[in-house]
C-alpha cells in the first residue's frame, strides 16, 4: 500500500485540466490573445486546444469596442491560486491596465473550470461566477467541452444544456478568422458578410489552365508579374494565392528547391510594394520548407491541398509560424487522387445518415484533419477549410459537393469554420458545358461561384477576377443581406 505522503506528492504533481477564458477589445484583439497563449505555453501551462474566437458586444459597460472572446483547454501542475497568479502576471506582462471594472482591456484571462473541482477564495471562485448567463463564455466553452458539468454538485447539467437555455440574441455571435495583416477577419456566421475573392497566381510552366503565363525567372518576368498582380487587385481581388507547383492530376512533382525559386520572389515582389499592404498573400504548397520560406518572405496564409498529410512537418510548422491555414480535403497524392474517389454506394448505403456518402466522407475526413491540426498546436481560429473540388472527386461528384456545401458547414466539429471553394475552370465544368479549353470556361465557372456563395463559401479562388468579382457581388446581394 502506498504511503499517504507519496500519494499526496503524486496528486500534487498530477497534471490538471483547466479551461481558461480569453478576451480583449483593444488593438489587435486576436494578436493579444495569441501572445497570451504563447506565454502560457512558455510558462508550462500547456494549451491543448482552443475554441473559435467569437466577436461579442460588450456587457455591463456598453460604451466600448466589441470583444474577441474564446476559451482554451490547458494542462497544468499548478494549483488554482498559483495558476491565477501566473495568468495575472501574463496580463501585466502584456501591458494590461485595469482602469474601469469590466471596461476596455487588451487581454483578459480568467479560470472558468478546474479539474472538475469547486474552489472558493476571496481572490478566486471556481466555477467562475456568471458562466451560465454569458453566451460569450458558454459558446466557446461548448466547442471544447459540451458534455462536462459546470457545477460538480449538478453533474447531470452540462455546458451544452446551459447554452441551449439562453434566449436567442438579436444578432447571433460570429467567429473571427484573421486573414492577413490588413485584411478584415473572416466572419463565417455573419449573415451579411461579403465573399472574399482570391486570385490564382501560378508561377508554374505546367498548371492545367494558366501554366507558363507567369514566371519569376528574370527581371522582365517579374515586371510582367507585377502588372498581373496590379490587375488582380484593381479588379477586386483582396487575396493573392501564389503557387509554384501544379497539383493537377498526373502532373510530375517538382523539387522543393524549384518550388522555392518560383514562389519566394513573387511573394517578395508583392510585399515590396506598399500599394499591396491591404492585400493578403497566400502560398499554395504542401511542403513545410516552402511554407516557412514563404511566410518569411511575407505570406499571411498557408494553403495546403493535403491538409498537412503529405509532409509530416507541415502541421507543426504551421503551428509554430502562427499564420492562418487552409486545410483542403484530398485523398492520396496528385498522381493517385483520381483513383481514390469511391465514397459509398449512394442513396441506399446503409452506413449513410444523410444519403450523401461523399459529403459524409469529406466531413469525417476533414474532422480528422482539424483534430490533427489542433493536436499540433494550430489555433482553431486560424483554420479555413476547402472541400477540394477536383481532388479525389471526378465528374458529377464535384456538382454533388457544390449542391450540398451547406451540409459541410453545419457538420458537427466543423461549425463556425470558414470555407474556401476553388472551382475555377476545372475539368468537370468543361465536361458539363462542352468547353474544351480551360480558359474559355468562364460562364461555367460563374455558375459554380454563385453556387458556392449560396452554399456558404467565404472565399472563392478564381482565375478570372473581374468576371467573378461581379458574380460574387450579385450573389452576395441576393443571398447575403
Amino acid at each position: 500500500m502506498a504511503h499517504p505522503c507519496c500519494q499526496s506528492v503524486r496528486e500534487k504533481n498530477r497534471k490538471k485540466k483547466a479551461y481558461i477564458a480569453l478576451g480583449g477589445n483593444l488593438g489587435d484583439r486576436i494578436g493579444w490573445i495569441e501572445k497570451a497563449c504563447r506565454e502560457m505555453d512558455r510558462r508550462g501551462i500547456r494549451v491543448l486546444r482552443t475554441s473559435s474566437l467569437w466577436e461579442t458586444a460588450p456587457m455591463y459597460v456598453l460604451d466600448q469596442e466589441k470583444f474577441a472572446n474564446g476559451v482554451c483547454e490547458v494542462e497544468t501542475e499548478l494549483e488554482p491560486l498559483p495558476l491565477l497568479d501566473q495568468l495575472q502576471d501574463i496580463e501585466r506582462t502584456l501591458g494590461r491596465k485595469k482602469l474601469i471594472d469590466k471596461g476596455p482591456r487588451n487581454i483578459d484571462l480568467d479560470i472558468l473550470l478546474y479539474d472538475n473541482k469547486t474552489f472558493k477564495h476571496e481572490r478566486l471562485n471556481i466555477p467562475h461566477v456568471g458562466i451560465a448567463e454569458r453566451e460569450f463564455v458558454l459558446r466557446p466553452l461548448a466547442q471544447l467541452a459540451p458534455d462536462i458539468p459546470i457545477e460538480p454538485s449538478q453533474p447531470w447539467k452540462l455546458v451544452q444544456d446551459y447554452l441551449n437555455e439562453l434566449p436567442p440574441q438579436p444578432e447571433p455571435l460570429t467567429p473571427l478568422t484573421p486573414f492577413g495583416r490588413s485584411h478584415a477577419p473572416l466572419q463565417a456566421l455573419r449573415a451579411n458578410r461579403r465573399t472574399t475573392v482570391m486570385a490564382i497566381l501560378n508561377v508554374t510552366p505546367d498548371s492545367f489552365s494558366d501554366g507558363g503565363n507567369h514566371s519569376t525567372a528574370d527581371p522582365s518576368s517579374l515586371s510582367a508579374l507585377a502588372k498581373a498582380v496590379r490587375k488582380f487587385v484593381d479588379d477586386g481581388a483582396t487575396v493573392i494565392d501564389v503557387g509554384g507547383q501544379s497539383t493537377a492530376p498526373g502532373r510530375a512533382q517538382v523539387t522543393a528547391e524549384d518550388e522555392l525559386r518560383r514562389v519566394v520572389p513573387a511573394i517578395e515582389m508583392i510585399r515590396a510594394d506598399p500599394a499591396y499592404d491591404s492585400v493578403a498573400v497566400s502560398v499554395d504548397t504542401y511542403r513545410a520548407s516552402v511554407a516557412e520560406a514563404a511566410v518569411a518572405a511575407g505570406a499571411d496564409i498557408i494553403n495546403d491541398v493535403s491538409a498537412g498529410a503529405l509532409d509530416p512537418e507541415m502541421l507543426p510548422t504551421m503551428a509554430r509560424l502562427g499564420v492562418t491555414v487552409c486545410l483542403m480535403h484530398m485523398r492520396g497524392t496528385p498522381e493517385t487522387m483520381s483513383k481514390l474517389n469511391q465514397y459509398g454506394t449512394g442513396q441506399g448505403d446503409r452506413t449513410s445518415t444523410t444519403g450523401i456518402p461523399i459529403i459524409e466522407a469529406i466531413a469525417s475526413e476533414l474532422v480528422e484533419r482539424v483534430a490533427a491540426a489542433e493536436a499540433a498546436g494550430i489555433r482553431r481560429w486560424r483554420i479555413v477549410l476547402d472541400p477540394g473540388l477536383g481532388f479525389a472527386k471526378v465528374g458529377d461528384q464535384n456538382v454533388e459537393v457544390l449542391r450540398h456545401l451547406h451540409l459541410l458547414r453545419e457538420w458537427p466539429g466543423l461549425q463556425g469554420l470558414p470555407w474556401l471553394v476553388g472551382s475555377s475552370r476545372k475539368k468537370f465544368i468543361g465536361r458539363i458545358t462542352g468547353v474544351t479549353a480551360p480558359a474559355d470556361r468562364i460562364w461555367g465557372t460563374a455558375a459554380t461561384v454563385a453556387a458556392a456563395v449560396l452554399g456558404g463559401a467565404d472565399i472563392v479562388r478564381v482565375h478570372d477576377v473581374p468576371e467573378m468579382r461581379q458574380v460574387v457581388s450579385m450573389a452576395d446581394a441576393i443571398w447575403r443581406y
